[in-house]
């Protein structure tokens, strides 16, 4: 039998069932779609917090880390190997946070070929003081032109210049959501407390905006030389090196190999990332599972179809058997069947699928104080779509073949005879 005569006999049975045809099209159709707007808003989701954690976070962070003394007064005092001690409530070491010889490590840092930039700093927890405004936050000692070359801290300004940072000993670059909630502006001053009750007025020379609330809303920028002199601290004081990569994926490997280098902790970004790594698989796993949990429904569907054609075509099949028609002709008949309504719904779906995804690309969103995002994360990839109707026609191939392989097995006779 030839293929076009196969194809004409599974098109009669489909436009005779036409309820039936388009109920099992439809399955297919937004079971594809579903998987299609899924994966893109979960990608574009992803993307999103991956870009904007990135992009205020170095690759690596070398810094002096507390720790809690192993060992104890009691510990010392007792040298009778016999006897064993328990001390509770054990207060962290009393640890300086600087670095020892902060730019000779930067140095070495910079001769490395895989590292794109090195930024010192000198990290302190603050109150910002606005007229009867108190807040908390943080506040960065840095070279803004070596900051600039990690986090494009120009393309972040939203008002001042960081030429204006390099030339002040009291100025300072405000992060916008705290600017806003201390009701200040460029050209305002501030007064800034430590924990330890240091003080000191700066004027505030620009704000940035990275698009993340818990660094606009609490961090500002001065030069590192300001930070020291507030915290009463000497020139060499530095108690950060912030390190970004040209392959951020080679961050643990270098990570460790700084490790052995220092006497520090160099922390990469994926480990300081983990929570959020984590939850990108879990989302992906979960988009996945749900959206093929459709497909499969889809092709249950199209089974029960295909089941109910065969039971209704029994009389049709074995005519067509007893005038010479085979099993695998009888195979072919039915899984044409199966992959037409494959084809309509898959085609079907890749349409709505990208129509669903475009039209929330399209639509408002207000990430709130935490995220600078005013539109649905969409990301729409070509390889989305060909997953998506790749999986579609398998699924409906491997629904219509059972109820076909149970047609080709019909005894003719039997049938005929009633």
């Amino acid at each position: 039998m030839s293929k076009g005569l196969a194809l004409s006999i599974a098109k009669t049975h489909l436009f005779a069932k036409k309820k039936q045809t388009l109920i099992a099209s439809l399955g297919v159709m937004f079971g594809i779609a579903m998987f299609i707007v899924m994966i893109s808003f979960m990608t574009g989701v992803n993307d999103l917090l991956s870009e904007t954690s990135l992009t205020s976070t170095p690759h690596i962070r070398i810094y002096n880390d507390i720790e809690n003394n192993p060992h104890s007064i009691i510990d010392e005092a007792i040298t009778d190997s016999t006897q064993w001690t328990v001390v509770y409530h054990k207060k962290p070491q009393d640890r300086k946070l600087n670095l020892q010889n902060p730019f000779r490590l930067v140095e070495e840092i910079e001769k490395n070929p895989a590292v794109m930039g090195v930024s010192p700093q000198l990290t302190s927890q603050v109150f910002y003081n606005a007229g009867p405004i108190q807040l908390g936050g943080s506040l960065a000692g840095v070279n803004i032109l070596a900051e600039d070359k990690l986090y494009n801290l120009k393309a972040k300004m939203r008002s001042g210049n960081l030429a204006s940072l390099m030339s002040s000993n009291d100025g300072v670059l405000m992060g916008q959501g705290l600017a806003d909630k201390l009701n200040v502006k460029t050209g305002d001053k501030i007064t800034v407390a430590t924990p330890r009750g240091q003080l000191m007025t700066l004027r505030v020379l620009g704000t940035f905006r990275f698009g993340i609330g818990t660094i606009d809303n609490t961090r500002s920028y001065a030069n590192i030389a300001t930070v020291q002199r507030i915290l009463q601290k000497d020139s060499r004081y530095i108690t950060d090196i912030q390190i970004k990569l040209f392959d951020l994926y080679q961050a643990k490997d270098y990570s460790e190999k700084f490790r052995r280098m220092f006497p520090y902790k160099a922390e990469d970004w994926e480990t300081a990332n983990a929570t959020i790594l984590i939850s990108f698989t879990i989302r992906n796993v979960l988009t996945y599972v749900v959206v093929i949990t459709l497909l499969v429904v889809a092709g249950f569907g199209i089974y029960n179809i295909m089941n109910m054609t065969v039971y209704d075509k029994l009389k049709d099949i074995a005519i067509l058997k007893a005038t010479g028609f085979g099993s695998g002709e009888i195979i072919k008949v039915f899984l044409f069947q199966a992959m037409f309504i494959g084809l309509i719904g898959g085609l079907a779906g890749l349409l709505l699928g990208f129509t669903l995804s475009y039209m929330m690309s399209q639509a408002p969103f207000d990430g709130g104080e935490f995220l600078s995002v005013d539109k649905f994360p969409v990301v729409m990839k070509g390889q989305f779509y060909i997953f998506g109707f790749a999986f579609g026609m398998v699924t409906t191939v491997l629904a219509g073949y059972f109820p076909a392989k149970k047609a080709s097995k019909v005894d003719p006779v039997s049938i005929l005879r009633g």
